[in-house]
């Protein structure tokens, strides 16, 4: 697959930016470059939505999904599910994946839940993995972390070099915790990072100088900043929290990843565009509050603060290679 060189300049990004065409469930995206196909792909978890299943269940038992495009994200394909994931018998849930690219291979940190439970429950696990070309993933570890209801990993280096890995500890209060690591196999607990109140979905990237750290305060992602990735001070207000104009962007934005790219930096969240027609709870049974959409926004920094305005959205996804 060929990267289409014509569309290197900004264009109007779709909304929604892809809606998952088998489950129309697609949430907790994060975007990686495919270095073998010279493309852009989104990985997101697959909840399947328009199943009518007893209660939570369908958030559970979902595997993780593939949106590709090699136009700069003027178009998304659907491309199936990342391969050999399960790594004991059975059908288990995989939630909100992180992927990295270092020394030649790329790294999954995803949450994992055996079965599929119908309602909030289960031992929740974050399992690393490994693989050569983004599609067959071959199973590392399960983490040994600070207990056994973990989900949302971030994983990004600290300038000292060492690799830290920020999560949400369901068990201490959904917080951020995080664990460092030398090499991206061998973890250290090293404790809690943002303990305030319950949150989750933490995300760190580094851009006009400064490392950045939202969360997902189901109301909008919270934001942090930083010089050195460690302490972390809190910015006013949210990002994404008031309704935007496009299509099935009428709600607050969920779970999301952020990729820079230069002097732009793009943040890939979800919403449940129904959220506001009734019953606005994504554990409804009605299928209209599960069903979800990815959509992209442009960060901006405006009076040292980082905004994001969401109504107008012009995109520009260079190959990986433009931007090193």
């Amino acid at each position: 697959m060929e990267y289409q060189e014509k569309n290197y300049t900004q264009h109007l990004a779709p909304a929604p930016l892809f809606r998952d065409p088998v489950y129309d469930g697609a949430a907790d995206p994060t975007i990686i470059w495919n270095r073998q196909e010279q493309c852009w792909w989104i990985v997101y978890t697959q909840r399947r939505a328009n199943l009518e299943l007893p209660g939570v269940a369908y958030c559970h038992g979902s595997t993780l999904g593939i949106a590709s495009s090699s136009d700069g994200g003027v178009s998304w394909l659907y491309r199936g599910v990342l391969r050999n994931l399960e790594f004991e018998p059975g059908q288990n849930t995989f939630w909100a994946p992180e992927i990295l690219w270092h020394e030649g291979r790329y790294h999954l940190y995803v949450s994992y839940i055996q079965g599929i439970p119908s309602e909030w429950r289960g031992t929740r696990r974050i399992v690393h993995m490994i693989s050569e070309n983004l599609w067959d993933w071959h199973f590392v570890a399960i983490l040994p972390l600070s207990s056994h209801y973990v989900i949302d990993a971030c994983v990004y280096r600290l300038p000292s070099g060492i690799w830290r890995l920020w999560y949400k500890d369901e068990l201490h209060g959904s917080s951020t915790y995080a664990a460092d690591s030398p090499d991206l196999f061998h973890w250290t607990v090293v404790g809690p990072v943002i303990s305030d109140f319950p949150h989750e979905g933490p995300n760190v990237f580094f851009w006009h100088g400064s490392y950045w750290l939202i969360i997902d305060e189901w109301h909008g992602l919270g934001v942090y900043r930083s010089s050195d990735a460690v302490t972390w001070t809190r910015q006013p207000g949210h990002l994404l929290e008031k309704p935007g104009t496009r299509l099935d962007d009428g709600t607050y934005g969920r779970h999301a990843d952020v990729l820079v790219q230069g002097e732009h930096a793009y943040v890939f969240y979800f919403t449940h565009p129904h959220e506001k027609t009734g019953e606005n709870s994504s554990n409804s049974l009605l299928y209209s509050a599960r069903q979800t959409s990815l959509q992209v926004a442009q960060l901006q920094i405006e009076d040292d603060q980082l905004i994001c305005p969401r109504n107008e959205v012009m995109l520009q996804l260079l190959p990986e290679s433009a931007v090193l």
